[in-house]
């Protein structure tokens, strides 16, 4: 019977009233939406599918305080790679407060930094600005990981920073060393560290992360209803490993065959300084009745979905020895620069999908139909899967023939040929010879027209000197098309126009690689997750264990985290010397394991 076993997740005989519960998810789905539609006080523009532009308030709050976290270093910490006896650990810290949310779905700030390879002492001085933490304090989780881009990165470490209250003068928290919990941690890594002290008593099975935190001023905002990220604008380049096959383009040392390519394929994250503003608010649109489940999980198909997403994410936005950090204090004519740099300038008539998050991370990446990746939703993928983000289109780069003049009044490359610059010279370097035209062409969102010049005005201030130009996907659409079908003959003159597809063994592709196979009569190698994915339209109880496995595992971490949170907290107040493995917890700081819940929303944070 197309190779289904009948088999629920949980092993058992699948039942007839499992069908009909999937008809029940998907009948409720449609009852929600025709409800939204329908509900007191909506009109006539209201009666889409339910989504889009937000209009619930930030909650007022007086401001709160701009505060400066600091990790300085980990020491020894375990050798998660056995090949090399070393790890390449890195930092994810996520800030919690006690400021309420405009809804319980919004992500919690997160922060990232940069990997540190072969290292078990790793030293990274990342700093990370944030404003409005009010004066009933915050939780801070770190947790140290080794980056794994071959499979999944190892947990070395747990730790918490609880501090129950603030104010100017508060001491702080002054390179404080904390002892990592390890009751998440890689088993692996630590029956490595426990071999070599069963043979040397030199050797300690604790590691400890080194973690400053200073107020540095009162948040100069007049509602301190969120807390954001001021800064340092931290950027990261992501190259994934990409083939390109098609017929005919090569001729292996004249066999008569046809060799597949080797290329890169780019996703690029700046972190912006905030606030982004509050009216940048916008919710999912549920234009079909299994989106909702997809982006909050309740349904097994949404949950397929969803893991996928999150899945695809990770391997475009990842992480390895080819990821480039970079970092600016503030936005600068450099950091416009390097921007520029980011896109290729004027180059190829290249359009690039963008996600703006809620705390001011702009994620972007090329798009075209050039491309055969086909991604399940761009901008799901772009945003990690996120419930709400701030706002989300597309945008290109345009080179003016004189920075002086209005933009909509002179020529600009693409699509015209102008001297001293692509395709025939290096671009200039000067930020006044680009434009930016940015829009709001998502369906997934549907950003709001009407917000787009609060948008532009944020890209100025990030992006010093650059032109910049928005574009409504509806009341300006006949330009829009013009303009971007422009681009894409550009492209054609300038670029290679080659299909690209994922090559990655553990990514998920579309129906065009079997296509692209297919066309060069090569055999198809699946990877994990591409199997997987497979697996949806045929053996379905693979894909249902791949589901429940995830489940189970999320949940068991988060039982383990917040038993181990529950058993040690302690309100924190000054600083005070590091605490003991066995202590938990000391005057000034809690020491635990930081709760393993579901990356909500945005798992992606700023990077260094």
């Amino acid at each position: 019977m197309d190779g289904d076993t009948g088999a629920g997740p949980h092993g058992r005989p699948e039942h007839r009233t499992d069908a009909l519960a999937t008809k029940f998810v998907e009948k409720t789905g449609e009852m929600q939406e025709k409800a939204m539609r329908n509900a007191p006080g909506t009109d006539g523009m209201n009666k889409g599918p339910a989504g889009g532009f937000d209009s619930t308030p930030v909650p007022k709050v007086p401001p709160g305080y701009t505060m400066k976290f600091t990790f300085h270093r980990a020491t020894n910490l375990p050798m998660a790679d056995i090949s090399t006896f070393s790890s390449d650990p890195y930092v994810l810290a996520q800030l919690k407060t006690s400021l309420p949310k405009r809804h319980k779905q919004d992500p919690y700030m997160r922060f990232r930094t940069p990997t540190i390879r072969r290292n078990v002492e790793p030293e990274w001085n990342s700093e990370w600005v944030v404003a409005n933490v009010p004066a009933s304090g915050f939780q801070l989780k770190a947790r140290i990981y080794d980056e794994d881009p071959a499979d999944h990165d190892d947990r070395l470490g747990n730790v918490h920073v609880n501090v129950a209250g603030i104010s100017e003068d508060w001491g702080g928290i002054r390179e404080e060393s904390y002892t990592l919990k390890k009751r998440m941690g890689s088993k692996r890594a630590y029956f490595i560290r426990g071999c070599a002290a069963m043979f040397d008593r030199k050797v300690h099975m604790s590691g400890h992360l080194v973690v400053s935190v200073q107020v540095l001023s009162r948040s100069q905002v007049e509602n301190g209803g969120r807390i954001y990220t001021v800064g340092p604008c931290n950027w990261t380049k992501h190259l994934s490993p990409l083939i390109g096959r098609l017929a005919g383009t090569k001729d292996p040392e004249g066999s008569g065959g046809k060799k597949a390519e080797k290329y890169d394929f780019q996703a690029n994250q700046i972190q912006l300084a905030g606030p982004v503003p509050e009216a940048l608010y916008h919710r999912y649109v549920e234009f079909k009745p299994f989106v909702a489940g997809m982006f909050t999980s309740h349904s097994l198909r949404g949950r397929i979905l969803n893991r996928a997403l999150h899945h695809q994410h990770a391997r475009v936005y990842n992480y390895d020895r080819t990821t480039i950090y970079g970092s600016f204090p503030s936005p600068s004519k450099d950091m416009t620069l390097q921007f520029l740099n980011l896109v290729h300038h004027d180059q190829g008539g290249r359009i690039f999908t963008y996600v703006l998050t809620l705390d001011g991370i702009w994620r972007f990446t090329e798009t075209g139909k050039e491309f055969g990746i086909d991604m399940l939703s761009k901008h799901t993928m772009h945003s990690d899967v996120s419930i709400y983000i701030a706002y989300s289109g597309e945008f290109f780069i345009r080179r003016l023939k004189t920075p002086w003049r209005n933009p909509d009044e002179q020529e600009t490359h693409p699509p015209t040929e102008i001297n001293g610059g692509p395709p025939e010279r290096d671009p200039p370097k000067d930020p006044s010879y680009y434009q930016l035209v940015i829009d709001n062409d998502s369906g997934t969102y549907r950003p709001k027209a009407e917000l787009l010049p609060q948008l532009k005005e944020f890209m100025k201030q990030n992006l010093p000197g650059l032109k910049i130009t928005t574009l409504d996907c509806n009341g300006d659409k006949e330009k829009m098309g013009k303009m971007k079908e422009e681009q894409r003959k550009r492209r054609k003159a300038e670029g290679d126009n080659r299909d690209y597809i994922q090559g990655d063994d553990s990514s998920i592709s579309s129906s065009d690689e079997e296509d692209l196979d297919a066309a060069t009569n090569q055999q198809k190698h699946r990877g994990k997750l591409s199997q997987a994915a497979h697996d949806i339209a045929e053996p379905k109880n693979k894909i249902l264990n791949w589901a429940q496995g995830d489940k189970e595992r999320e949940e068991r971490e988060e039982r383990d985290d917040m038993a181990a949170a529950n058993g040690t907290t302690t309100n924190a107040g000054p600083s005070s010397a590091a605490p003991s493995e066995d202590q938990g917890a000391t005057s000034g700081t809690h020491l635990g394991t930081a709760d393993s819940t579901p990356l909500e929303a945005d798992p992606t944070p700023a990077h260094q």
